[in-house]
């Protein structure tokens, strides 16, 4: 008999979860805040409690808006021995605060890097970090949902991987719809435009992300800079001048050419993107 496991949370994608671990054959006990939510998963048994729904199972995935939600949601539940299995997008600190507060459980934090359409396919993952044991021991019922990524013991690890990479994904996407508004302004089309243009020019781009994450790590063995800053920061203005021409707000742009500018002001205008990386911590 597989694992049995508890789903809190029928958003969308804690019902995304709840349907992976049934397609999978595991026994599934759901409880959700609003009653007959997801009535697609006929299979699960529904919980009319969180103290019914935990007391169910030994793994409880909770899947729930925000970490007071959480918080709500587990008070004054008896715990003892479960694995809790936080997958609720948090913070650093939060998913800290949360593990200690948690008596009598054994906690993993995660993040899930991928939409509810991906669950359960080869091209989700999501991050843990937590309890070491408690991750091996569930391993095989997680990749269920995802690809498992263990990423260490403090269970604040899988939100800092977690928001890095979403912040990633927005600068990214902020990016990208700056350039399609300029295209947009000029009536040019978008589809035509981003498939032809955007995805090669942004994939080509991210291929400089590891020399850059070299010169980061070990900046004594940086390599010459193939693109200076203080060339960039020269030239950055005109992006700033297009938008404002085309009618685009350039709000999506200005950070990187004050970040730029800093550089330069700052005596890196010689160097590689590298050099901004270092200029945005705040705590050194």
């Amino acid at each position: 008999m597989k694992t049995p496991v508890t789903v809190l949370g029928l958003g969308a994608m804690g019902t995304a979860l709840a349907q992976a671990f049934l397609a999978a054959g595991h026994p599934t006990t759901v409880w959700n805040r609003t009653p007959g939510r997801s009535p697609e998963l006929t299979d699960a048994v529904r919980a009319s409690t969180v103290a019914e729904a935990v007391a169910a199972s030994p793994l409880v995935i909770v899947c729930l808006l925000v970490d007071t939600t959480v918080h709500d949601a587990l008070e004054g539940v008896d715990l003892t021995g479960k694995v809790i299995a936080n997958l609720t997008n948090s913070t650093p600190d939060q998913a800290r605060a949360l593990e200690a507060t948690l008596a009598g459980a054994t906690y993993l934090d995660g993040g899930i890097m991928a939409v509810p359409a991906m669950i359960g396919g080869p091209h989700a993952f999501i991050l843990y970090s937590g309890d070491s044991a408690a991750f091996e021991r569930h391993q095989a019922d997680l990749a269920v949902l995802a690809r498992p990524l263990y990423v260490g013991a403090d269970a604040g690890l899988a939100a800092l991987y977690d928001i890095a990479l979403l912040s990633a994904m927005y600068g990214m996407f902020g990016g990208a719809e700056h350039a399609l508004a300029l295209m947009h302004s000029a009536k040019i089309p978008a589809v035509e435009f981003t498939e032809q243009l955007l995805v090669p020019w942004l994939t080509a781009m991210l291929g400089s992300l590891p020399r850059i994450a070299a010169d980061l790590d070990n900046p004594s063995q940086a390599a010459a800079a193939g693109s200076n800053l203080a060339m960039q920061a020269a030239a950055f203005h005109n992006l700033i001048d297009t938008a404002v021409a085309q009618g685009v707000d350039p709000s999506l742009l200005t950070p990187m050419g004050e970040l730029l500018q800093k550089a330069v002001a700052t005596g890196h205008g010689d160097e590689d993107m590298a050099a901004t990386i270092r200029l945005l911590k705040t705590n050194v």
